[in-house]
Parts: structure tokens; sequence; C-alpha cells
């Protein structure tokens, strides 16, 4: 009679074992993506601008125009609006993805790691999975591409610049 009891107790475990999983596999199913940025937006109107044939000469291709992206902050006391543009979304000839930031006279880039973290990090951190940002001086003519990694090194407080 155990036995008869031990095979039943076993079926009923094994009922409650798929319908828990059955449970879990649909709520994972039914459930929100998270809140993450989508892959880069893509325009499809692409402004006529010089800038396009000095990104072809060098190997790029332009496959989107201008993207503002609106960004919200919360402060605590009321919520601040800003947002950043994209002049343009161009790809490599491996098919990798880069922002376009075209150079502007009234907000030059500081060549030095403190002024490209302040002006041009904020686009490589918003969309990580690009392969980097171009930044594009017409005047001199030239492209710049950066990429950033990150460094595993520790900071302890002293460096060069605080002896």
């Amino acid at each position: 009679m155990n036995e008869r009891y031990d095979g039943l107790l076993m079926v009923l475990l094994g009922i409650v074992i798929v319908l828990l999983i059955g449970y879990r596999v649909n709520r994972w199913l039914m459930s929100p993506q998270p809140d993450l940025l989508p892959g880069i937006p893509i325009n499809d109107r692409i402004r006529d601008h010089p800038v396009i044939g000095l990104l072809e000469q060098e190997g790029y291709e332009v496959v989107g125009g201008k993207v503002k992206v609106n960004l919200s902050f919360d402060t605590g006391h009321k919520p601040i609006r800003s947002r950043l543009f994209i002049d343009y979304v161009a790809s490599g000839s491996n098919g990798e993805l880069y922002m376009v930031k075209l150079a502007r006279e009234r907000m030059p880039v500081d060549w030095t790691g403190a002024g490209i973290r302040d002006r041009l990090m904020p686009y490589l951190l918003l969309y990580p999975e690009c392969a980097g940002l171009l930044y594009v001086d017409m005047n001199e003519q030239e492209v710049h591409r950066l990429t950033m990694d990150w460094s595993d090194e520790e900071w302890n407080g002293n460096d060069e610049y605080n002896t």
C-alpha cells in the first residue's frame, strides 16, 4: 500500500513542478523589456552636406541623418530637460555603426583627456553598441575616430598631478 502512495506522491510532485515551470516561463515571456535605450536611431532623411563627401573619402557611408535625443533629469525639485544631437550616423567598412558629430566654431573640443571626456563622452556612453564617434572638422578637413576603453586601474589619490 505504501508503494501506491509513493507513486501517487511522485505524480503529484511532478505535476506541481511542471505547473511551476510553466508559470515561470509564462511570466518571463510576458514581462516588459528593461528600460534600456534601443539601438542607435537611424533617421532616413539625410541632408546634403560637404561632410558626406569627406566621410566617403575616409571609407565611411552615411546611413542616417540628424537625430535628437531627448534627456530628462530628476533633481529632486523639478525635472530638467535637455537634449543631445547626433549629426549623422555612418557605417564603416565592416558594417559597424558610428555616430557623427560635426565640429562647431562656438564649441571647440579641447583635445585633452578632460576635454574629450566633457564634450564627447556622453555620446559614447549613450549608445555603447556603436563602434565609436566620428568627430568631423570641415575647416581642417579631418575626421577623428574616437573609441573609449575602460581602465581597470584603481586610483589611490596619488599621481603625478597630486603630489
